[in-house]
């Protein structure tokens, strides 16, 4: 009877195990925007600060990114640079076409936050949410990283194994729109 028990409670835990990774596999899944590569280099000043950030797109349906707020500042914007100029970014700017991506990154398109309610200082998590005009909000916790930090390439997480609707990966601030609960 005790092995019959220990079996049974064996199974119980590679069945709950299975349960929580069953999403947890490789390619495209279907679940929608995907967060990745988000940080926020430590700002220099105490007005505004920069993020940048990768949201990924592996639905079939397009969508767009309507609006940022975080709590540490009073407002965040989305802004593009060319050249040596910064403005505003427009709706043609904030589309995450279908099974595609909005990339923001330095010396082109990022998230400017105004009027900081604090300075962030390195190492710190800064909370942003997103919200879209299809999907529901996703929050993402954004790394405060040296002021000089640069990604080894902007865009390497473009080759980075994707992980799944199930799972949140801090080190590659990677979150998915089906993981994490909405705020309406």
């Amino acid at each position: 009877m005790r092995r019959l028990t220990g079996a049974a409670v064996v199974m119980t835990c590679a069945l709950v195990l299975a349960g929580c990774g069953g999403g947890d596999t490789d390619g495209d899944q279907g679940s929608g925007l995907r967060i990745r590569s988000a940080y926020m280099p430590q700002p220099v000043t105490a007005a505004m600060a920069a993020g940048y950030l990768v949201i990924e797109n592996d639905s079939d349906q397009p969508d767009t990114l309507r609006s940022v707020s975080s709590d540490i500042a009073q407002e965040v914007t989305l802004h593009k640079t060319s050249g040596q100029t910064m403005e505003s970014a427009g709706g043609d700017d904030r589309a995450i076409p279908a099974r595609g991506r909005l990339v923001m990154e330095s010396g082109g398109m990022h998230l400017m936050f105004e009027k900081l309610k604090r300075k962030p200082k390195e190492g710190e998590t800064v909370s942003v949410e997103l919200h879209f005009g299809k999907t529901d909000p996703i929050t993402v916790k954004m790394p405060v990283k040296p002021a000089t930090y640069r990604p080894a390439s902007d865009t390497s997480a473009m080759s980075d194994t994707a992980a799944t609707s199930n799972t949140s990966v801090m080190s590659d601030t990677f979150f998915s729109s089906s993981s994490l609960s909405s705020h309406h």
